[in-house]
């Protein structure tokens, strides 16, 4: 029986792991760029998490486990258009700017760790975004994903999400895929 339960501080070193899963090498460019001088960027990862208040936080995390280990995490939170925002000046992140759905619930990241996938516990975690989006009285819930996960944009597809809006991948050593688009998709939310 897959327990869902919100993060805790405690946590932030899973949830960068499980991050490293989901992003497909995004997270890492990103934490490398961060990363203090001698930390990882699975370590930059954790002190990210590991914040409070903000939306890239242990807060806005839920996590999966079975017989009380961590198997799975989803990060999440409201996507909201912040007019004193800077623009994106990073060639590679600006794809993933130019693609926010406002006014729904953005799924950042989503893992399983491999030994437990195929076993329902991406479903569960899905039920808990959703019925999260609906505590929160958003009417969808979106998400990117990279044109060439075929895994992952099959599951999307299955469970309802749609294409909303693409951009081409900026090629980076640090991604897993350098050609094709990163695809904004949406579904509204569902009663359960």
């Amino acid at each position: 029986m897959v327990n869902i339960r919100p993060a805790v501080k405690d946590d932030s070193a899973d949830i960068a792991r499980l991050f490293l899963i989901s992003s497909d090498g995004l997270a890492e460019y990103i934490w490398s760029e961060v990363a203090e001088p001698g930390e990882t960027a699975a370590e930059a990862g954790a002190r990210r998490y590991a914040r409070k208040d903000v939306a890239f936080s242990y807060e806005q995390c839920i996590m999966a486990e079975l017989g009380g280990q961590t198997v799975g995490m989803a990060h999440s939170f409201p996507m909201e258009e912040d007019p004193d925002a800077p623009p994106c000046t990073d060639p590679v992140l600006r794809p993933y700017f130019e693609l926010e759905d406002y006014g729904s619930l953005y799924i950042s990241g989503l893992a399983v760790h491999e030994p437990h996938r195929n076993a329902g516990v991406g479903g569960a975690l899905m039920e808990a975004v959703n019925r999260r989006a609906k505590d929160l009285a958003l009417p969808r819930i979106s998400l990117i994903c990279f044109e060439q996960n075929a895994g992952a944009m099959r599951l999307y597809q299955r469970l309802g999400f749609r294409e909303i809006a693409r951009r081409p991948v900026v090629p980076h050593p640090c991604l897993h895929y350098t050609d094709g688009d990163a695809i904004l998709m949406a579904r509204e939310i569902w009663t359960l």
